[in-house]
């Protein structure tokens, strides 16, 4: 586990969820929906989902070029 992670709060048999753990949980699959879009737009440039194989020097470059694209895509 890395420290920075969070997980959501799950229930046993005996304890239910109070109201705040389920808003908890709400905003983290929120926030984890949001996240995976991003990863699955870059997905489609296939700079992430298949091997680099350019040179090295210019990965960062790139990547930072199309992220750069979907921000302007989104409006940012």
């Amino acid at each position: 586990m890395h420290g920075n992670s969070d997980l959501p709060k799950k229930k046993t048999k005996k304890q239910k969820l109070t109201k705040e753990d389920k808003q908890h949980n709400k905003q983290l699959a929120s926030d984890r929906a949001l996240n995976e879009n991003v990863i699955g737009k870059l997905k489609r440039f296939k700079i992430v989902s298949d091997k680099y194989r350019n040179r090295r020097k210019r990965f960062g470059l790139r990547f930072n070029l199309i992220a750069g694209i979907y921000n302007y895509e989104l409006g940012i």
